[in-house]
């Protein structure tokens, strides 16, 4: 094993950037050099980061000559498509947080609770998952193993911060049509049943993300899904109400005993002590919480639940260290 390897953090600067240093912080990982990267426009920006200061340099097609041996990108899908694969061309690992390569056939797509086997089989690339589809497939996984999942109805709750920078100001400003930065209408006081573009089906981007990347990271394509996404105004961590039928029934006291020893579930389910997963209580967590879990009587061998998780820590920065942590 080397004594140290070395990480390029691209798009330090950004709300997940920052996450992941963050992270790394709390990890204090001690084999691992550090360099960040970022835009044009926010290079020379210092950042403090594990006692020392760091400054932030212009990420460029020659900023992979260093030999890096792993990278986490969170620059975007147009960044990632361009430099991703000039990293990989230095022997640099990438783990990637865009949507850019996450259904390549070749790139798996991975939670590491979840399939953290597939991660050997990449070729250079790693896809990390959409917020909205790692924390349902963490409860999903172990059901869908005892139970075999048959369909599923996603409703999404999503938290401003999966926005971005932009998003929170929106809410936090309680902006108007006319100073919206990242909203088509306003976010306070409104849920916008609206995430990423509308497709010609109807269904957003984000919807059609939640179905395809939960079959992929699954490994199960028959399963049919259906997902409504929905942006409501809090400022982080995204709740999900599920309804899964599974193809043989099941027992709601086992349900709660899988879940509860579930890796990165926490069981939250006391309904008649009004406890019950919240942003809140979430907030600043890297599991997984899962409460309201009932039967739905309305169809045979069909669950409810509803889910919280940070999104942008287990969501996006947190998932992608653990990527991180099983590569090292």
């Amino acid at each position: 094993m080397k004594k140290s390897y070395k990480l390029a953090i691209v798009g330090a600067t950004g709300l997940v950037g920052r996450t992941f240093l963050k992270v790394l912080e709390e990890k204090n990982f001690p084999n691992l050099e550090y360099k960040l990267f970022c835009s044009k426009r926010s290079s020379g920006t210092k950042i403090k980061f594990l006692g020392k200061e760091y400054i932030a340099e212009e990420l460029t097609e020659n900023s992979f000559d260093e030999n890096f041996d792993f990278a986490l990108f969170s620059a975007g899908g147009e960044i990632a498509k361009k430099f991703a694969p000039i990293a990989v061309k230095k022997n640099c690992t990438v783990i990637d947080n865009s949507s850019a390569f996450r259904m390549e056939p070749n790139v798996p797509l991975i939670v590491p609770e979840v399939n953290p086997e597939c991660i050997k089989t990449h070729k250079g690339i790693i896809a990390n998952p959409n917020c909205s589809t790692i924390q349902a497939v963490v409860p999903l996984k172990p059901l869908d193993d005892k139970y075999k999942i048959k369909r599923i109805v996603y409703s999404t709750y999503q938290a401003v911060s999966g926005a971005g920078k932009k998003g929170l100001d929106d809410l936090l400003n309680k902006s108007n049509e006319k100073t919206l930065k990242k909203f088509p209408h306003p976010i306070y006081n409104n849920c916008l049943p609206h995430i990423d573009v509308f497709m010609d089906d109807g269904y957003t981007k984000e919807e059609h993300k939640m179905i395809d990347e939960t079959r992929k990271i699954l490994g199960r394509q028959d399963i049919n899904i259906t997902a409504t996404t929905i942006r409501v105004p809090v400022e982080n961590c995204h709740g999900e109400s599920i309804n899964v039928e599974f193809e043989n029934d099941f027992n709601l006291n086992d349900v709660r005993d899988i879940l509860q020893n579930a890796e990165g579930v926490v069981l939250c389910d006391e309904p008649k002590n009004n406890i019950y997963p919240l942003a809140s209580n979430v907030n600043g967590h890297d599991e997984v919480y899962v409460g309201r879990i009932r039967r739905d009587f309305s169809n045979p061998n069909t669950l409810n639940m509803w889910c919280v998780a940070d999104n942008i820590r287990k969501g996006a920065a947190s998932n992608a260290i653990q990527i991180l942590e099983k590569l090292l």
